[in-house]
């Protein structure tokens, strides 16, 4: 956004070509629900299929948009003794993770206690009825609660006089989290605060890491006499800088070890410069080197010197060491 408007509306002829991409952008979010039951039901060793239906009820145009929830109240399933509220779980990742979790732990229990003949009669209709109703009931009002306090935490450490600590610290852990896998949970943090601040700060973070993950192992591809190597390094880093890094950390930077380090160090770096200015996305999108067109105009200055920073320094870093451990001889690969 630029002076309060969107470039769509600076640029009218542009709005189409939103309006279009915005088909594809609402298709993921708004139905993520969909996609995360069904993959954490076929992680279970449930049905898919189930998973894709438990998801659909997730987000059901019966239901309230998650969005309007504290606008306006919800209607409600009345049983007589307790009532669930029609809240949708829109764009939601962990209410959706908890449920297609606990459709995979039905499922696979009640396969073991019904007889064969029984089987496609009572376990796909009882675990869906009994998933479905927990997820509305328990499940998915404590899991917007567990995303409601995560993102109430990282506000407050990626805003106000925390910020730049946060930032430098969330830029050098990133990483690490999607080596465990954690860090799909930081979706559900971008969403929140989208929703409650207008942008995220967290996005930006995300981009950057990405950006010196690639950068370490360009570093390599500078420094290596390994020519064999680039067969991996060099579509590692362009995966890396665009957005994805799974090839770069696995492929390279964890064999090695110290570029991981390195890109760490820069993406912190890079991290802290965006925390003392608060640059702020407007959404999410894609990472690496394009992710500068998720990050809001007045910050693009800004957000393209940490770019810099993420680029020059796990380079540096990476390119130092390696030749200095290359002449002592204790160059090791994992």
């Amino acid at each position: 956004m630029s002076n309060g408007q969107t470039l769509a509306q600076m640029y009218p002829s542009l709005q189409t070509i939103y309006d279009f991409l915005w088909l594809i952008g609402e298709a993921i979010f708004f139905y993520l629900p969909v996609g995360i039951c069904w993959s954490a039901v076929k992680k279970m060793g449930g049905t898919p299929i189930l998973g894709i239906v438990l998801g659909v009820t997730l987000v059901s145009p019966q239901l309230m948009n998650a969005y309007l929830l504290g606008q306006q109240l919800p209607e409600v399933w009345d049983f007589g003794m307790f009532s669930i509220a029609k809240v949708g779980y829109q764009a939601q990742v962990i209410p959706a993770l908890l449920a297609g979790l606990a459709l995979g732990v039905i499922e696979t229990r009640l396969k073991r206690i019904v007889p064969d003949y029984l089987y496609l009669v009572v376990v796909p209709v009882c675990s869906l009825i009994l998933a479905v109703f927990l997820a509305h009931a328990l499940i998915g009002p404590f899991g917007r609660m567990i995303g409601d306090g995560v993102a109430f935490a990282v506000r407050h450490l990626m805003t106000g006089s925390f910020a730049p600590i946060g930032a430098a610290l969330f830029g050098f852990l990133y990483a690490p989290l999607v080596i465990t896998g954690v860090h799909q949970t930081t979706l559900a943090i971008d969403l929140q605060m989208i929703q409650s601040m207008g942008g995220t700060p967290v996005w930006p973070l995300i981009a950057l890491s990405n950006i010196a993950q690639g950068s370490a192992v360009i570093g390599i591809i500078i420094s290596s006499r390994k020519h064999n190597e680039r067969e991996i390094s060099v579509p590692a880093a362009i995966s890396a800088w665009l957005g994805v890094t799974e090839p770069a950390m696995y492929g390279i930077n964890l064999k090695y070890r110290f570029p991981m380090l390195c890109a760490m160090i820069g993406s912190g770096l890079a991290g802290l410069l965006c925390g003392l200015n608060g640059v702020m996305a407007n959404g999410i999108g894609v990472g690496g080197l394009p992710g500068i067109l998720s990050i809001q105009p007045s910050y693009w200055q800004v957000f393209a010197l940490a770019m810099v920073i993420a680029i020059i320094i796990p380079i540096v870093l990476t390119s130092f060491i390696y030749q200095r451990k290359y002449r002592l001889g204790t160059l090791d690969i994992v």
